[in-house]
């Protein structure tokens, strides 16, 4: 009598770029949601530097921000899977040797019809480097190195993931199967949380107004004033309509997001109530939802040597299935891998 093999976990890749800190939107929306992901799946998670250097970030705050950004995947548990595989991209050199060979079949064209590469070469007319226009294919690299099925894509990289399915297709019927072609992964994800000053617009990290925007840092204090200063409407009365009340139902959404509460449960709350009470109540559930983060990101950060043993652990996990990918490709192209 024979059993059946478990079946394989399929493998999801996250990276972020340490360019500035996520907000409430990237924690409710992803971030939170990433632990009960690798419940189902074999999952790494990337702190993205190499991609940070189209801008010529500031150095210092750089490294800072790299390790502020895996002390928060280390804040969300997530090194304390061992399925999981939690590291900064540019300690594992692969992903440059992958990336310019995928330069190489990658054409030059469907480089060119990048939207994001237009849009940034539009907004940063001074630093329209070379590596802003290969960004694609060094993510690229960076999925189908670690022969990725799945990768979370926001609305911005869904060109540069079919750009990435395109060369590993092209690859694969050039030398036979070498890479995965990953698919865009679909999760269980959180509500879409907007700007608190202009509640059309998704939260966003590059918010030209401070007061839209919640960052996971944020003191008690910030949190509670941002949300006073939300935008509402002059009704006064809490009560969901995405159409008609776009500040007051996000509001609403946010506060259900952090308690669990139905719409209709808030409503009932907050009969009768004003704006004032009903922001508050916001702010103090989003106090509450992200002061365990907070807590145990402030331990982490503090404790140095427990954040370079992830790095470093992290980086050879990663290093081990990068190489392994990296030799197969070069292999197939002729060069020596010895």
């Amino acid at each position: 009598m024979t059993t059946e093999n478990p079946q394989k976990k399929q493998r999801v890749l996250s990276l972020i770029q340490p360019t500035s800190v996520p907000t409430l939107g990237n924690y409710i929306g992803a971030m939170r949601n990433w632990a009960k992901m690798a419940n189902d799946h074999d999952c790494l998670f990337g702190v993205a530097d190499l991609h940070a250097l189209t801008v010529r970030p500031d150095p210092a705050a750089l490294r800072r921000q790299t390790a502020e950004m895996l002390a928060m995947f280390a804040a969300l548990g997530l090194n304390k899977r061992e399925e999981n595989i939690v590291f900064v991209q540019s300690h594992v050199p692969a992903h440059c040797t992958l990336s310019w060979i995928l330069n190489c079949y990658t054409q030059f064209g469907e480089a060119s019809r990048m939207t994001q590469f237009k849009e940034k070469s539009a907004s940063h007319a001074d630093n329209v480097n070379v590596g802003l226009f290969t960004y694609p294919t060094l993510m690229a690299a960076d999925i189908l190195i670690y022969q990725a099925n799945y990768v979370p894509v926001g609305d911005d990289q869904k060109q540069h993931l079919e750009l990435c399915r395109n060369v590993a297709e092209r690859f694969n019927g050039l030398y036979g199967p070498t890479f995965v072609v990953p698919e865009p992964y679909i999760g269980k994800l959180g509500s879409r949380v907007m700007s608190l000053q202009t509640p059309t617009a998704k939260m966003s990290k590059s918010d030209p107004n401070p007061k839209g925007t919640i960052f996971l840092t944020d003191t008690p204090d910030q949190i509670v004033k941002k949300c006073k200063s939300a935008i509402t409407d002059s009704e006064a009365s809490v009560r969901y309509d995405p159409a008609k009340k776009t500040g007051v139902s996000n509001l609403m959404t946010l506060l259900a997001c952090c308690t669990g509460q139905s719409f209709a449960q808030i409503e009932a709350d907050f009969a009768g109530k004003g704006y004032g009470d009903f922001k508050l109540a916001v702010a103090e559930a989003i106090v509450a939802e992200l002061r365990p983060f907070q807590a145990e990101l402030a331990r982490v950060l503090q404790d140095k040597a427990y954040l370079e043993e992830t790095a470093r652990k992290g980086a050879a996990k990663a290093e081990q299935l990068a190489l392994r990918t990296t030799q197969k490709a070069m292999k197939k192209v002729g060069l020596w891998a010895a």
